[in-house]
Formats: structure tokens, sequence, C-alpha cells
């Protein structure tokens, strides 16, 4: 069942400067299905009631900004998106608070990430005051959806396409800026288990000069075929190598990565350089702040493979982690590659890892108090 309901929350909220939000009457999903789909909503499985969507066109700028109701797009067959993957994407949470309000995490860094995005694609970029107004209008309007569950959040995708069409390879003038949401659950099921890893060595992800610091969906298409490689080896996952030598560790999938040398309180933690072939990630550089404000030594050096299989057989390579926005962090207990497989550690989660990962979701979920100022009230 469904309930049609107006929103009077008009032309009072702006996207941009100029730009006016217009709410649509939105058919709502009943409480009772709503809740049946909050039960267990897994990840990225359903999506809220409504969306955020606004264009561009060149010489005109941003323009017909709207919260309406979720539904498919209809697209020329010609438009430029689908030949020459003119496409950015952004991921972030919203999180219930103790005292019943709702707070995105760190938003301003996903909106600066977004207008880098574009200017790399030659794309016009979304004005940051914008992207934040319209991630904001978008949770205010489906906060219902916002799951209250241990460690569920409501999932936000923001992205931008070009919509010209055309068959010209040049930068379209014509795109549109979406914002949808999906409830999910906790990542991990089944409590947090390390995965198992495969070291590419027949693809890369990225090279120096092209766009592997950005969420272009490019990067994703073409990770496809080596995470496929990785599942028939008997892995969870595939490791990115640098494109030059193959000698150094970048990325595990499209998340970054932390190797902890040592243990206890002199621990150190090492995590690949920003080279301009990592996506400069928001967990990652939030889990720096956290694990120096805890006394830990943080290193961004190159980090090859030969110093993680060795330091793993001599016990300096303690544990490894990858991080992102969906998992938070994912431990590492296996890898395989063609010049021999290891095992970090006994294969279990490691106490630094599970520690900066607990400390991270109680800051997110508003546990604990937010020092940093990274949680965004919304409404």
């Amino acid at each position: 069942m469904t309930d049609t309901l107006a929103d009077s929350r008009s032309t009072s909220r702006m996207f941009t400067e100029g730009v006016p939000v217009v709410v649509e009457d939105v058919p709502r999903r009943s409480a009772t299905d709503r809740a049946e789909l909050l039960a267990d909503p897994g990840f990225g499985r359903y999506f809220t009631d409504t969306m955020f969507i606004a264009r561009y066109r060149t010489g005109q700028g941003w323009y017909d900004a709207r919260l309406t109701a979720y539904a498919p797009l209809q697209m020329d067959p010609s438009t430029a998106a689908l030949h020459y993957a003119q496409s950015i994407f952004e991921g972030l949470k919203a999180y219930a608070q103790p005292d019943g309000s709702v707070a995105t995490f760190r938003p301003t860094a996903n909106a600066a990430r977004f207008a880098r995005g574009a200017k790399r694609l030659a794309m016009p970029p979304v004005p940051e005051d914008g992207f934040l107004a319209a991630v904001d209008a978008l949770v205010d309007a489906d906060r219902d959806w916002v799951p209250t569950g241990p460690d569920q959040t409501l999932y936000i995708r923001p992205y931008q396409l070009a919509t010209e069409p055309f068959l010209g390879v040049r930068p379209a003038n014509e795109y549109l800026f979406l914002v949808i949401a999906s409830p999910a659950g906790a990542y991990f099921s089944r409590g947090v288990h390390p995965v198992s890893v495969y070291l590419s060595e027949d693809y890369i992800r990225a090279a120096p000069g092209g766009t592997g610091d950005v969420k272009c969906a490019g990067n994703y298409a073409a990770s496809l075929l080596a995470q496929e490689q990785a599942i028939a080896a008997g892995c969870d996952q595939v490791v990115w190598l640098d494109a030059l030598e193959k000698r150094y560790v970048e990325e595990m999938g499209g998340m970054n990565l932390f190797f902890v040398l040592g243990s206890g309180a002199d621990a150190e933690l090492v995590t690949p350089e920003l080279t301009g072939t990592l996506l400069p990630g928001i967990t990652r550089d939030s889990l720096i702040t956290l694990a120096r404000e805890k006394g830990h030594t943080v290193t961004e050096r190159r980090f090859s493979v030969e110093e993680w299989r060795k330091g793993v057989a001599d016990g300096t390579v303690t544990e490894t982690f990858a991080c992102g926005t969906a998992a938070v962090i994912t431990p590492v207990g296996e890898v395989r590659a063609r010049t021999g497989d290891f095992v970090i550690g006994d294969g279990t989660p490691g106490p630094l890892s599970m520690e900066l990962r607990s400390s991270l979701l109680d800051i997110q979920h508003g546990r604990v108090p937010d020092t940093h100022g990274w949680l965004h009230r919304v409404g």
C-alpha cells in the first residue's frame, strides 16, 4: 500500500544561488511496508521513495532542481554517458543519532571530491553548497527510511552523468545531477571476518595521469574482470598493484589499504601514499586522524608486495585492513598470488583494526562526542 503525501516544504530550500528546490507530491510506501523492508535491508537492494534531480545546460547553468518520486530515467539512445562514460558518483551515509536526529558523515569532503571528479572528466562541477543542499533535502524528505538498528545506515548515492544526445567525442553540453538513497544493514551479516585477496598481476586499476583518484564509473567497469579472476582463484577481493613496476600495493577493490607494523601502543600504521592513482578515501583520512590521536605513528608511503610478504613472515606486519564507506574496516586475512600465498597473523581480525573500526562507528552513530565536527545534522 502507498500513501500520497504532499510535502509543503517547497521552494524555501535552495539548491544553489538562484535555483530553488521544487518539491513534488511523492507516493510514499506505508509505514508497514517500509518497516518490512527495513527489517532486513541488505545493501543496495531497496531505495527510498524520493530522489533529487537537477539539470545543467551550457550557457544556462544549473536549473530545474527538484525532489521527485524515485523512478526510472528516460534517455535518448545516443545519450553521451552511455557511449563515452562521462559519469561520476559519490557514496556517503546518514546515521540515526541517539537523540532522534539524523546526521551525515563528512559530506563537505564528499562535495569537494565530487567537484574534483567532475573537473577531471570535463564536466561542470556541482557547486559544493548545492551538493550539500541536495543531500540534505533528500535525507530530510526520506528521514523515515533511516534505519535505527545496530550499525544500520542510510546509504546515499549522488551521481552526475552527461545526457546530451550526440555521438561526437567532446564534453557534453547537458548533464543530470541526481541523489538517491538506500537503507543499508550491517555490511557483515555474520560479524567482521577477514577476507582473502588475490594480487592482480594481469590487470591494473589506474596509471599516472589517469582517473584513479576520482570516482568515475569507468574505473569500476574496468575492475570487474580482475575481480572475477580473484573469485576464480578462491578469493573475496582483488588487490591492485602499481602500473609501472607492479611491485607496490595500491588498493583493494575500491577500498584503501592499511598495514600495521608491530603491536600494542607502539604499533605503526602504513598506508599507500596518494600519488594520483589512488582514491583519496574519506574513511582513510578519518582513520589516519583517529590513529594519530591514539598515539600511533601513521606513515603514508609506497609499500611493496615484497615488504608485505617479508613483514608477515618475520612478524613485522601484524595486521592488514582495507577501509571504505560501505564496510568501514575490512580485515585482510590471506593473500594469494602466483608467487606464493601467505596468511597475515593468525588469520583473525587484528586488535588495532577492530579498535579503529569501533572508534569510527561510535562517532558516526553518535555514541561518543564528535570532537572533529565530522557529523552534519540534517533538518
